[in-house]
């Protein structure tokens, strides 16, 4: 894993506490403004899940044998 890999799977993992830590955050007050849950944490889960599977390398193209050996028949 490359050093810009990793900076990018720790930045996920920063977006994936802080949208815990603000989908948990309870505000201040009574009634109905004491429901917790943001959708600004929502967006900060995927962002982060999105990030973290980039960084993996989870998405990226890797031919399989038989792809491999048609690619170099076209080619020929």
């Amino acid at each position: 894993m490359t050093t810009v890999r990793m900076i990018e799977l720790a930045a996920a993992a920063m977006f994936v506490v802080a949208s815990v830590w603000l989908y948990r955050r309870r505000p201040k007050g009574d009634g109905a403004d004491r429901a917790y849950g943001s959708q600004g944490a929502v967006l900060l889960l995927v962002v982060g899940a999105i990030m973290a599977v980039h960084a993996l390398g989870l998405m990226e193209y890797r031919p399989s044998t038989s792809e491999l050996e048609a690619m170099e028949a076209r080619s020929r």
